[in-house]
């Protein structure tokens, strides 16, 4: 039995041995990110880097499926099976995914609505992201969150927050539970261009620095705050200096290696105990601020059109692993191809999960269970609970 066992899984490594030796792709790559660093009291990140095939498959994977979840989106809101508010992160996925590369599965991720992109490379399926957007009992808050509230504790992810800013004291707060449990963690608290004026903001940056506390602060710029330029809702738009006292580092959001490199040094930043940092990621989002904005009457269709054709950041990897022999055409072809398909079916599975029922509704009250009585405005309506766990209005008593 050992023998039977042992034998595939040699045959496997040999297989894959063989495959690797002859290989037409180049396996690692190192080049200069031809970056001149915008830094504000601190140091810069390295000019150069490198990565390998495995990993940029995978950051071009990742960003495809964020990319297709979104495309899906925009068609079941449209199709008035999404409801309510839904941000979508087009154009911004080097943001997540670079951050991601950027850092380990032990630390902590909070984010603001836009967060379907964050609650997928933190770990989460396609299905439970979509079936949470559809309030199907699957989905990651059993559909009670909604788009703008995924949660995924499990993947040491707190979500999107509904409130501009609301994010930025809850993650301060995770950095203090980090330092003051000796973990060697990091907190990446985003916030957008336009919660960067929120005054909670400030009082946390002041916190973190008193308390040296290990939180990497991203203010993910896509340079409209709902539908304002930043040169018009921002006096100072060089946004990794507003900290003052905290110091900053200016990162190209839409190239997935810079992103990277600037994650690193900010975590090592953190981890040698200097306190917090800023990372100020210049992005840009392709569709308007929510579903219920078109995204043309502040700026043109051209603008949006030579950001898609000319700095998309998918694009830009995929054309350099082709250019540089890591990849070609066809696999990534395939690769869109598996992805669309994967994408596709993961939400039809969604659209045929099952909402909770209505004994539910009072589940999520308390952390200790259903309260014994729910209040309503009309007192005769309001909810006791019997002995069987059921509620009963006083009215019908």
């Amino acid at each position: 039995m050992l023998q039977s066992r042992v034998v595939p899984a040699f045959k496997r490594l040999t297989n894959q041995s063989a495959k690797r030796c002859f290989s037409a792709f180049k396996e690692v790559h190192e080049f200069d990110l031809d970056v001149e660093w915008k830094t504000h009291k601190c140091d810069a990140p390295p000019t150069t880097t490198s990565f390998t095939r495995d990993e940029g498959l995978k950051w071009l994977e990742d960003m495809m499926y964020i990319r297709r979840i979104e495309i899906l989106s925009d068609n079941y809101y449209k199709k008035k099976m999404i409801r309510g508010f839904c941000h979508l992160y087009d154009g911004q996925e080097a943001v997540a995914v670079g951050i991601e590369a950027g850092s380990t599965k032990n630390d902590h991720m909070i984010t603001t609505y836009r967060d379907h992109g964050w609650q997928f490379t933190r770990g989460d399926s396609v299905r439970s992201i979509m079936a949470e957007q559809f309030g199907k009992d699957t989905g990651c808050s059993r559909g009670k969150g909604g788009s703008m509230h995924l949660y995924y504790p499990e993947g040491r992810f707190y979500g999107g927050n509904g409130i501009v800013g609301a994010q930025c004291p809850i993650g301060a707060g995770i950095a203090f539970a980090c330092k003051y449990n000796n973990k060697q963690e990091v907190v990446y608290t985003m916030y957008g261009d336009g919660a960067a004026n929120q005054g909670q903001l400030y009082e946390v940056f002041n916190m973190c620095a008193l308390w040296k506390l290990p939180c990497v602060f991203v203010c993910e710029n896509n340079e409209y705050g709902m539908g304002t330029s930043t040169e018009r809702h921002s006096h100072v738009h060089e946004f990794y200096t507003r900290g003052d006292y905290v110091p900053g580092i200016q990162v190209d959001g839409m190239n997935i290696f810079t992103v990277r490199e600037a994650t690193k040094f900010a975590r090592q930043h953190c981890l040698d105990g200097k306190g917090p940092i800023i990372m100020e990621v210049k992005t840009y989002r392709y569709h308007g601020h929510s579903m219920s904005d078109p995204g043309i009457t502040y700026r043109t269709r051209e603008e949006v059109s030579d950001m898609r054709s000319n700095r998309d950041p998918i694009d830009r990897l995929k054309n350099m692993m082709i250019r540089e022999s890591m990849s070609s055409e066809d696999e990534i072809k395939q690769m869109e191809k598996r992805i669309r398909k994967d994408v596709t079916q993961q939400a039809e599975q969604a659209e045929k999960d099952g909402e909770l029922g209505l004994n539910e509704l009072y589940q999520d009250i308390y952390s200790t269970g259903p309260p014994p009585f729910v209040r309503y405005a009309n007192y005769d309506e309001s909810q006791v609970q019997q002995k069987d766990g059921s509620y009963k209005q006083i009215q019908h008593m």
